[in-house]
């Protein structure tokens, strides 16, 4: 993002961003963190991460539903075959809903410039 837009254009490029990888298709790159943490990458300007900590928190419902995170007819293959997931593969999962349900209603509360 360009840092000389103003926060209105800020806001609205990041709005963007939100609905673009909503409306795409939903592919995501994560990526392990070196404090434990999950960093889930878009095909666009946007990242999020899963924190290990609320993954912990709450292990059981994602053990039992993070098939619940996935498109419909979307098949993701991994090194154990189609939708079958490792515990890091749940936790991308996992990344990616909380991505796109923020998309659903997006509410930017905080712009953070870089130096």
């Amino acid at each position: 993002m360009d840092t000389a837009l103003s926060d209105a254009d800020a806001k609205a490029f990041s709005l963007k961003v939100l609905s673009d990888i909503f409306g795409f298709h939903p592919d995501m790159n994560p990526a392990p963190m070196d404090d434990g943490n999950i960093l889930v990458r878009y095909n666009h300007p946007a990242v999020n991460v899963v924190l290990s900590e609320t993954a912990k928190a709450h292990w059981q419902e994602i053990e039992k539903r993070h098939l619940d995170g996935l498109t419909s007819d979307e098949v993701l293959i991994t090194p154990l075959g189609q939708n079958k997931f490792d515990d890091f593969g749940k936790q991308a999962l996992l990344g990616r809903a909380y991505m796109f349900m923020d998309a659903q209603s997006p509410e930017i509360i905080r712009l953070v410039r870089h130096a």
